[in-house]
């Protein structure tokens, strides 16, 4: 289980009266196997975080053929944000496709259109479960999922266990080397995540992320980075607002994943 010491808890306390938000990390090198974390253990709303899982249960199960077969939707299955499917809505996606719009784009119609490929919520909680995973609640789809009322129990993860299923998936064997490769390649290419976990850390380092937004300003990264010449390092931040209109910081997500890899000795030179 990730620790802190008193220098690091003194560290992401002081952002956390700077910014009057909670702060969650998880930072594992996976080299050495050493680890830290911040209210490793409390629960946070998972946003658009858990279309990485999502996408995972689709790979999954799917066969290459599989992931050639058009999904077709209509119109009133477009959900407000969905940059990907609405302009492909006359021909249809891929199920491939849908994968990375989900990911790569954050399109909330390609995410649940694969949740419904999977047999609903239900299905994902399921697999989550075959994986080791009894902590992750997943009960709604996109867009009810984020409300992330503090205390709602539902569709929240934790920092932990998220760098734990963030691991299994992108560095185990969870999937199988081209699943995996699939999965990677999209959050490598991810469009949301510029001003997060990317400008945390050091412009040479790869960074695979996937974020997420909801209500109470809850704003999210999860990610595998990797330093030139170095292991990978799975990284997991998660930051709400105790008033529900609070807005959403990049800036607060990428301090806490600099004071993560300081705290974690993570440097271009360690």
């Amino acid at each position: 289980m990730p620790t802190a010491d008193a220098a690091t808890r003194q560290a992401f306390a002081a952002l956390e009266a700077r910014s009057g938000a909670r702060v969650g990390v998880v930072a594992l090198d996976t080299g050495d196997g050493h680890a830290i974390g911040y209210h490793a253990d409390e629960r946070f709303a998972f946003a658009s975080t858990n279309k990485v899982f999502i996408a995972a249960a689709v790979l999954d199960a799917a066969t290459g053929s599989d992931l050639d077969e058009v999904v077709h939707y209509d119109r009133g299955d477009l959900l407000s944000y969905a940059p990907v499917t609405r302009p492909a809505v006359d021909t249809g996606l891929t199920v491939r496709q849908l994968v990375d719009a989900a990911v790569r784009s954050s399109d909330n119609t390609a995410a649940n259109l694969l949740v419904e490929r999977l047999g609903g919520v239900e299905a994902v909680s399921r697999w989550l479960r075959s994986t080791g995973d009894d902590v992750t609640d997943v009960s709604r789809t996109e867009p009810d999922l984020n409300t992330a009322v503090p205390g709602d129990r539902r569709d929240t993860t934790t920092p932990a266990q998220s760098a734990t299923d963030l691991r299994a998936v992108l560095l185990g064997d969870v999937l199988d080397a081209d699943d995996r490769a699939l999965l990677l390649g999209s959050m490598r290419g991810t469009t949301t995540g510029d001003g997060t976990i990317r400008a945390g850390v050091d412009p040479a380092w790869t960074v695979a992320d996937k974020t997420g937004t909801a209500s109470y300003g809850v704003r999210n990264d999860v990610a595998v980075v990797t330093p030139p010449g170095r292991d990978p390092i799975v990284l997991v931040v998660m930051t709400s607002h105790p008033a529900p209109d609070a807005e959403p910081s990049d800036a607060l997500v990428a301090e806490a994943t600099r004071t993560a890899v300081e705290r974690l000795g993570a440097t271009t030179g360690g």
